[in-house]
């Protein structure tokens, strides 16, 4: 499995040249070329559930990410449905869960049976999810009513989030590996003289912050209660969803670890917390719900060009991005965006029908992607797209391939061959392909998960003193059961790997 799931990299940079033009991304804007090409294609795809529609309309309901309903809903609403209507007999209804509520959110929905037809969800809790009964067995539903979906992605991103060999969600065909770079305004920059090449490191980042602290007299590096999540980023957590177990990606040796007594993770959060005594980080960030839309400087997953076609524009700068970490693949990441079907959905086809026209048909993918046509976009005569606002607050990584997201009116290359060259060269963990057993310590996990929520917001803003807390966190999860979770994993690691 492991090898299958590595080659999975090589498949998407080539399946990227020959499947519907080229690309792929998170909530990045689209800049496929080929998007003219495709767009036809995909739409003769759609037009074969005009055979099978019946008289009836259903009503489906999709569970989605974002920044908050959309001011303009009912008229976007109205005017996808009218379309969804002739092309498959649905019609939708989408909550978008802002960023600061999706954890809870998520979890009312699962655990009290609150009906859903589709839920977005992702590697954070997608297994535990599945594991409750959440989501409903797609394996031979695919076959039947989704084939040409199930063609279009890549065979190894249904392995990738395959539970006990079977199919439990609709991966998103995207970017599968994870590189990390520091953003920057580069209005700030240039005034402050920053050596951004330079800076790819959080230390060396610190007295350039301080500058710029003093002199714009307001914290440069905004966080939220998340905190910097990419200082753990190097350690797979092997589907445990407890980000203090994993082992590192490119330890050979296999050795399953405390993540936060390492010395790479602890050096970063005493810089981090420097910051925050010295007024770099937000004094509101352990509490903050949801980052800011400009922040100047900051760490985001991507690529190079996503300074220009996404992180400047949402910000309404110009941006900057210099590459901070390695290029990594993992479970994690191939699951990184994910749309399932509710178990107990009174319309699972017609569901499975939707999510195969939402990554097939463009004109669906705009509109969930850019709003509503005539306020948020328009098209151009060569059906490019030239964006009204930037008042659209869906997540566009978490709905359906970037492969089929119309052109930006004024971007000039296609960022996707960006996105191909990463995936090309990343570097596989130790472990991908590897999921752990967690049956027989599901209760220390779920313990040991409540301890670590419980810090995890001061620890990852930098709000505490990190020595003393993480001292104070492991003992409390050693007496939740660490050990034992520990223990069990590095078994698991042997009989697999050694």
């Amino acid at each position: 499995m492991k090898k299958k799931l590595f080659a999975l990299l090589l498949v998407v940079a080539m399946m990227g040249a020959l499947v519907i033009g080229c690309g792929s991304n998170d909530d990045k804007k689209s800049d496929n070329n080929d998007t003219n090409n495709s767009t036809t294609d995909s739409n003769d795809t759609a037009n074969k559930g005009d055979d099978n529609k019946s008289d009836e309309v259903v009503t489906l309901k999709w569970v989605l990410l974002g920044n908050g309903m959309p001011s303009n809903y009912d008229a976007w609403k109205d005017n996808l449905n009218q379309y969804l209507e002739d092309k498959i007999g649905v019609n939708i209804e989408v909550e978008v869960v802002s960023w600061g509520d999706w954890d809870n959110r998520r979890n009312v929905i699962v655990n009290s049976g609150e009906y859903f037809d589709i839920m977005f969800t992702d590697s954070a809790k997608y297994l535990s999810e599945v594991e409750l009964g959440a989501f409903l067995d797609i394996t031979d539903l695919l076959q039947s009513d989704a084939p040409d979906l199930y063609s279009y992605i890549p065979e190894d991103y249904w392995e990738a989030v395959k539970v006990n060999n079977r199919i439990y969600s609709v991966p998103t065909y995207k970017d599968s590996s994870m590189t990390n770079y520091i953003v920057w305004d580069k209005t700030i920059a240039d005034k402050y003289e920053v050596a951004v090449d330079d800076l790819t490191t959080l230390e060396s980042l610190t007295e350039t912050l301080k500058q710029i602290k003093d002199g714009e007299n307001k914290s440069p590096f905004i966080l939220d209660k998340m905190g910097l999540s990419s200082i753990l980023a190097t350690y797979d957590a092997m589907g445990s969803e407890l980000e203090p177990l994993g082992i590192r990606y490119d330890d050979e040796t296999h050795t399953v670890v405390n993540v936060l007594k390492q010395d790479d993770v602890m050096s970063d959060l005493k810089t981090i917390h420097e910051w925050f005594k010295a007024g770099i980080i937000n004094p509101d960030a352990p509490t903050l719900a949801e980052l800011p839309s400009y922040r100047t400087v900051f760490v985001a997953q991507g690529w190079p060009s996503a300074a220009k076609t996404t992180w400047g524009p949402n910000m309404g700068v110009e941006a900057i991005a210099i590459k901070h970490s390695d290029t990594i693949v993992s479970n994690a990441t191939v699951r990184g965006s994910l749309n399932a079907i509710y178990s107990g959905s009174k319309n699972p086809e017609k569901a499975l029908e939707f999510l195969q026209l939402v990554n097939m048909d463009s004109y669906v993918r705009d509109a969930f992607y850019y709003g509503l046509e005539g306020e948020n976009f328009e098209y151009t005569e060569d059906k490019k797209v030239n964006k009204l606002n930037s008042e659209w607050p869906m997540a566009g990584y978490t709905q359906g391939t970037f492969f089929n997201v119309s052109q930006l009116v004024d971007d000039e290359f296609n960022q996707w061959d960006e996105v191909k060259e990463l995936n090309a060269n990343a570097t596989g963990s130790v472990v991908l392909g590897f999921d752990l057993d967690k049956s027989s310590i599901e209760n220390e996990l779920a313990n040991c998960r409540e301890v670590w929520n419980k810090y995890r917001s001061e620890l990852m803003t930098g709000a505490r003193e990190p020595e003393e807390l993480v001292n104070k966190i492991t003992t409390e999860l050693e007496a939740s059961g660490f050990n034992k979770i520990l223990e069990e994993a590095q078994r698991q690691i042997n009989e697999q790997f050694k």
